[in-house]
């Protein structure tokens, strides 16, 4: 029999035929188109052979004319197997309920190890961990990857400078180091300070050293505010000069905005779908059906499966779907001017230290062409200017 694979799902039946003719038997079947094969001579009166499951009653039918006595030795395929399968289901089914308790105790979280951190910050670290979802008994298949465990916690505590995060089997591990607010030095060495850029004078707060410039005097960037050097020539002292001096300085900012403009925005429907992934096929699990959005962006999470201390090569899969969709913006003159001053503002912000003014602004060039308004603003900012410079032995003010 050559096709095997037909065999093996259709079943196979070893007969043994005893007594008188048999070889008139075979011949029969034979000619009556039933399919028999490894046929077998057992002694002057016994032939075994193979026949299909399907034949069997065929089989009966003609032996009932011959002096013969058919037996059914064994049977063989995919019925039997099942069939063989069905009385061990209680074997099979506790094994396989052991392997799923198995696997899903290898994917609980049992233990949360923090490292380097202070009793305090322990217990501030564990708080932020319980609202992230990291803690006892939870499923790893839903709590972030490491990385971005470790963002979030570097984000949403701002004492410590760096936390390492590793999962090792069911424990996640936390090494921390703690921001060291430095202590402020008991003596600097002597200094000048000097201007950082161009400006006016407009305030000065000096708590060490003697001012060399006044209010409303402009300075050039480089040029001496407040020297470290006090005293007279036969009783001159360095020191460390301390202070602030308040400037007025210049900005300008460049910006253009079209008058029509395209972006993407989501529309909040999303869906999600969940599946497993063992090496490149993958199994859905819920989440069925097409996906209806014209536009949409997928992302996708994908959680490791262990069994005890082994990543199994199957995956947990959570895959999220959001519509999104073209929103055409369109400005008037003036709302384009707006919005390219409010750009430009934003801009300037990102630029000049937090404690700095934006004191006044002045649109030094307005050109609309091409759809688009070109802006260049001028801005007055008020900030502090002064740069600690060390005094160098011999330096000349």
């Amino acid at each position: 029999m050559k096709n095997h694979w037909f065999t093996f799902f259709g079943g196979t039946i070893l007969v043994k035929v005893e007594g008188k003719g048999v070889e008139r038997f075979i011949n029969q079947l034979t000619r009556s188109s039933l399919i028999v094969w490894n046929v077998k001579r057992h002694g002057s009166s016994a032939i075994t052979f193979y026949i299909r499951l399907q034949d069997m009653h065929k089989l009966r039918h003609h032996v009932r004319k011959f002096d013969c006595k058919i037996s059914f030795l064994s049977g063989q395929g995919a019925p039997f197997l099942w069939k063989r399968t069905l009385k061990n289901a209680g074997f099979f089914a506790g094994f396989f309920l052991f392997f799923v308790v198995i696997t899903l105790l290898s994917n609980i979280v049992w233990g949360i190890n923090i490292k380097g951190a202070s009793p305090q910050m322990e217990h501030q670290i564990r708080k932020e961990l319980d609202h992230l979802g990291v803690h006892v008994g939870k499923l790893q298949f839903f709590i972030d990857d490491v990385e971005t465990i470790q963002r979030k916690l570097e984000d949403r505590i701002p004492n410590i400078t760096w936390v390492g995060v590793d999962l090792n089997g069911t424990t996640y591990h936390f090494q921390v180091v703690e921001k060291n607010i430095p202590e402020q030095p008991e003596k600097q060495s002597p200094q000048n300070l000097v201007a950082n850029k161009k400006a006016v004078i407009v305030d000065m707060f000096v708590e060490n050293g003697q001012p060399v410039v006044k209010v409303n005097q402009y300075v050039k960037k480089g040029q001496l505010l407040v020297s470290g050097t006090i005293g007279n020539e036969h009783n001159e002292k360095k020191v460390a000069a301390i202070g602030k001096v308040i400037g007025k300085t210049w900005y300008k900012v460049d910006v253009n905005m079209p008058f029509q403009s395209e972006f993407q925005v989501y529309t909040g429907n999303e869906k999600r779908k969940y599946s497993l992934k063992i090496g490149s096929v993958s199994i859905p699990l819920w989440g069925f059906g097409k996906i209806e959005y014209k536009d949409y962006d997928k992302e996708t999470e994908s959680h490791k499966i262990k069994f005890l201390k082994w990543s199994l090569p199957i995956k947990y899969e959570n895959t999220t779907i959001r519509e999104n969709e073209k929103v055409e913006r369109n400005y008037t003159k003036n709302e384009a001017i707006n919005a390219a001053k409010e750009i430009a503002l934003s801009d300037l912000k990102a630029k000049i230290p937090s404690d700095a003014k934006i004191i006044d602004e002045y649109v030094l060039h307005q050109k609309v062409e091409n759809g688009k308004v070109d802006l260049s603003i001028y801005f007055q900012v008020t900030e502090n200017i002064a740069k600690a410079k060390p005094i160098i032995q011999g330096d000349a003010e």
